[in-house]
C-alpha cells in the first residue's frame, strides 16, 4: 500500500455537533474520551483475554480481507464473549450516530475486533456497504469503531480517503491509495465511518499490537453479516434490553416477523 497522507481529515473533538458535521463532510469523525477510563480498561482486559483464549484453543482466526495476512487476528461475535460488549453495542454515542445516519430501527450486522500484530499488513481498500446494491444516494450502514489501544500511523490505524463517501461507488481501487489519511486517535476514542467511505488499515511497523472494536450497523432490510440466530449466547436473547434485541433482529419492526408479530 502506498504511504498515507498527513494532515487532512477531521480533528478529534468532544463536540457531537462538530462530529456530525465532520461525518458528513469527510465520511468519518473522531470523538475523544468516548469511553470512561475504567470501562476502557475492562474492555481491553476482556478483549485480549478472548484473543489469548482463541490462540490457546486453536480457534484463532486471521483476517486480511482480500490479502493473505496471518498477523491480523479477528475476534468475531463479541456480544457472546462478555456482557461488556453488549453494553458497547448499545452505547449512547454509538446509538447517536446510528439513529442520525440510518434512523431507527437498525440492525447490528456484526461486532468484531481486529488486533493488528507487529508486521501486520493492510487490507484491501473497500467500502463497508460495497456488497449492497447500487445506486447509492445515502449511507446504508455506519461503522462505529472503538480505539482499545492508541491508533497511530505506525501501528496500523484505519486509513481512509476523505470525502470518498460522496462518490457513491463500491470501490475506487488502488489508484487512490496515495490519498489515504490515517485516523490517529488515543485509546478510548470513538471513530464513526459511514458505509460508503473508502478505507483500509495501515501496516503495523512499530512492533506493538493494536486493537480496535468495529460495530457495523445497517438498515434493517439487510441480512446481518453475523448469524445471531445461530451464534448468539442464549442469555443475551433472554436478558438483553429492548434496544439490544432490536439491534440483533429479535424485535423485527418491518421484515422478519413471527406470525405477523414482532416477538415470540
Amino acid at each position: 500500500m502506498a504511504a498515507v497522507a498527513q494532515g487532512a481529515g477531521p480533528a478529534i473533538t468532544r463536540d457531537l455537533g462538530q462530529a456530525d458535521a465532520d461525518l458528513r463532510e469527510y465520511g468519518a469523525c473522531i470523538v475523544a474520551d468516548a469511553l470512561a477510563p475504567e470501562l476502557l480498561a475492562e474492555l481491553r482486559t476482556e478483549l485480549y483475554r478472548a484473543a489469548e483464549s482463541d490462540l490457546q484453543r486453536g480457534w484463532r482466526q486471521d483476517y486480511g480481507y482480500g490479502k493473505d495476512d496471518h498477523v491480523n487476528q479477528r475476534i468475531w461475535n463479541l456480544p457472546s464473549r462478555d456482557p461488556l460488549f453488549c453494553d458497547l453495542a448499545e452505547h449512547p454515542l454509538a446509538m447517536h450516530f446510528v439513529k442520525d445516519l440510518l434512523g431507527w430501527p437498525a440492525l447490528l450486522s456484526s461486532m468484531s475486533a481486529n488486533i493488528t500484530g507487529p508486521g501486520g499488513d493492510s487490507m484491501m481498500l473497500h467500502c463497508d456497504q460495497g456488497y449492497m446494491p447500487t445506486p447509492w444516494d445515502r449511507p446504508h450502514g455506519v461503522n462505529v469503531a472503538w480505539c482499545i489501544d492508541d491508533f497511530t500511523a505506525s501501528n496500523g490505524a484505519t486509513a481512509y480517503v476523505p470525502g470518498s463517501h460522496l462518490w457513491n461507488v463500491p470501490a475506487a481501487g488502488e489508484e487512490v491509495a496515495d490519498k489515504l489519511v490515517p485516523i490517529e486517535a488515543p485509546a478510548g476514542s470513538l471513530i464513526a465511518m459511514e458505509g460508503r467511505l473508502l478505507h483500509t488499515n495501515g501496516p503495523n511497523t512499530d512492533g506493538k499490537r493494536r486493537a480496535g472494536i468495529f460495530s457495523w450497523y445497517t438498515l434493517p432490510i439487510y441480512l446481518p453479516q453475523e448469524n445471531w440466530y445461530l451464534s448468539l449466547n442464549p442469555a443475551i436473547r433472554q436478558f438483553g434490553s429492548e434496544t439490544l434485541q432490536t439491534l440483533l433482529g429479535f424485535r423485527p419492526q418491518v421484515l422478519g416477523r413471527i406470525n405477523g408479530m414482532d416477538r415470540l
